[in-house]
Order: structure tokens, then C-alpha cells, then sequence
């Protein structure tokens, strides 16, 4: 019998949005139990830094299935409505990234072409974040990693959800290894999003290809 793996999208709907320094919510236990158990044990093999389209990725179908589902409009519909955003037609694009290098986690805001961005961690809920690195902060300004409001470990199966704006100031201290990441954005209509997400088709046709590390 295949396993059933459920996403909580009634934790998404009574998260309360935090708006210090900047809309955002944050899920604990999006995915959690034997779901999140089963995700950990079908993650695939990245052995390189960036962000990897899933095209890129041999995935086990079972995960290919969880992953259409979360860019499906369940999850959509209730972001659109924690946030009061009309984005019932925005486009989706998904990344994973499973390695995190020295340059990752500088303080940056995502580019104007994404609307709102998504946020699940696929870590070992057992893994001790508590040096602080490699844990996501918003942060007061754009110029102090140790400015920041809010702090949210990569454990377990949480889920981090905000709109992008002028003050969605993000990043983590330095961290080197193993962290991985999955990257839902919900972009804006345009020239901007058509080229970035051409950019995403030939990044997941370049990676795909054997010889690419």
C-alpha cells in the first residue's frame, strides 16, 4: 500500500500573518508524522549548490505527486486569501535546493517578478539549528544579518510564506552543507516573468543533462 502523504492546509488557514517587518506566516508542521518521514527518506541526491528546477531532479513518482499537489490551487487559493492578493492566474515556478554554500544567505529581497514567495524545508526535524546558521531571518534593514524580527529555523516540513515588497529584507548567516529547500513563487504577468521562466526551462533542460555536476 502506497503512503498517503498530507499536507496541512488548515495550519495554513489559522496561521496568524505576522507583519513585523514585513508580511509573512509561518507553518511548524506543514508536513509532519510519517508524511514527513517518508519525504525526508525520498528526497533526491543533490550534491551541488543553486537552485534546481524539478525537471532537473530524478524524483521518486510519489514525491513528483506531493509536489504537483503543493503547486496546486488548495494552497494557492488560501495564500491568496491570508494576504489579499489576486493571484488566481499568476504562473508558478518550483526549485529545490538541497546544498548550501558560503555565498547563500545574503541578505537580498527576491526579484520583482515574484510575487509571492514559498518556503518548505525538507531537514531533519532531529537536526540542531541552534547556532543559528542557516536559519532564515527578516530582517529590519538591508544591511545587518543581526537586525532581524523574526527568526525561523529549516526544520521538519515548515513552511514560510510572503509577498515580495520593499521591505521583505531576508537572509541567513553563513552555512555550509546539507539544507534543503524547496521554493514555490507565485510570479507576476509579464516581460520580466515570460524571460525568467524561459531562464527556468533551459536551467532545468542544462542540469538534466549527464555530464552537469
Amino acid at each position: 500500500m502506497k503512503p498517503i502523504i498530507r499536507l496541512n492546509y488548515d495550519a495554513v488557514r489559522h496561521a496568524p500573518v505576522v507583519n513585523e517587518p514585513c508580511p509573512h506566516l509561518v507553518v511548524p508542521n506543514f508536513i509532519s508524522g510519517e508524511s514527513l518521514r517518508h519525504i525526508l527518506s525520498w528526497r533526491p541526491e543533490i550534491r551541488s549548490g543553486g537552485s534546481y528546477p524539478l525537471e532537473a531532479l530524478s524524483l521518486r513518482p510519489e514525491l513528483a505527486k506531493m509536489m504537483a499537489e503543493f503547486q496546486g490551487p488548495m494552497l494557492k487559493e488560501i495564500v491568496a486569501e491570508k494576504f489579499d492578493l489576486d493571484i488566481g492566474k499568476a504562473p508558478s515556478m518550483v526549485t529545490m535546493r538541497g546544498q548550501t554554500r558560503e555565498k547563500d544567505g545574503r541578505i537580498h529581497r527576491d526579484s520583482a517578478s515574484k510575487r509571492v514567495t514559498i518556503l518548505l524545508y525538507l531537514n531533519d526535524p532531529a537536526q540542531d539549528w541552534g547556532t543559528h546558521e542557516g536559519c532564515l531571518r527578516f530582517l529590519n534593514g538591508p544591511h545587518d544579518i543581526e537586525d532581524y524580527a523574526s527568526e525561523i529555523p529549516p526544520v521538519g516540513g515548515t513552511l514560510v510564506v510572503f509577498p515580495n515588497g520593499p521591505n521583505t529584507w531576508h537572509g541567513h548567516r553563513q552555512y555550509v552543507g546539507p539544507r534543503y529547500t524547496v521554493q514555490l513563487n507565485y510570479m507576476a504577468v509579464g516581460r520580466r516573468t515570460r524571460h525568467e521562466l524561459r531562464r527556468h526551462k533551459l536551467s532545468a533542460w542544462w542540469k538534466s543533462l549527464p555530464f552537469v555536476a
